[in-house]
């Protein structure tokens, strides 16, 4: 499937409507909208992680992988299941995607050490972004849950994706860990 872009300002949205991938018209304000737009903030804050110095060469592609995958969630989710163009060969995320990142997350997971409590976000520039990056995959999972009749593969790809990006943070962090220290400022 290729895209040709040959113009990017339609002047179709000005009304506050968009389509989706079925051409049928929704407000911006619609889940959809709302739920692939989130994914549209998560792969640009994965494009600012890949732009910074000091993210291991071995996660690079992962990134662009990730990244390329979030375009096919975005792809999923404008194309509601019960039309007439979903029935045709719509590009739909598949469980093998998922799996993919709980292999990343395993095999991250087993070279750190056990947690003692939960992470402050930070521990350098990678690991911060990477946190943030973190909390938008998690909205964008709670967004992805109010779309009716949305691919359950989906909520699970962002599921996995943000404590895959958990596990990352970890393995990026400069020194020790800024763990949570329940009420030490009392």
């Amino acid at each position: 499937m290729t895209v040709n872009l040959t113009r990017i300002y339609t002047r179709t949205g000005d009304a506050g409507e968009t389509h989706l991938g079925d051409m049928s018209r929704v407000p911006k304000t619609h889940a959809r909208i709302e739920a692939y737009g989130d994914i549209d903030e998560l792969n640009s804050q994965l494009g600012v992680v890949g732009a910074l110095p000091g993210v291991p060469e071995r996660f690079r592609p992962w990134l662009l992988r990730i990244q390329n995958d979030l375009f096919d969630l975005g792809a999923d989710l404008s194309v509601p299941h019960d039309t007439e163009h979903a029935r045709k060969d719509r590009l739909r995320v598949a469980p093998e995607q998922v799996t993919w990142l709980e292999e990343r997350c395993d095999e991250v997971n087993g070279e750190l050490p056990n947690l003692r409590s939960f992470l402050l976000p930070g521990g350098g520039m990678v690991a911060a972004q990477l946190h943030v990056a973190r909390t938008v995959a998690r909205r964008s999972e709670r967004r992805a849950l109010v779309v009716e009749g949305a691919n359950p593969e989906v909520v699970k790809y962002l599921n996995r994706l943000s404590d895959l990006l958990f596990i990352l943070a970890r393995a990026c962090t400069e020194g020790d860990e800024p763990l949570w220290k329940p009420g030490a400022s009392r």
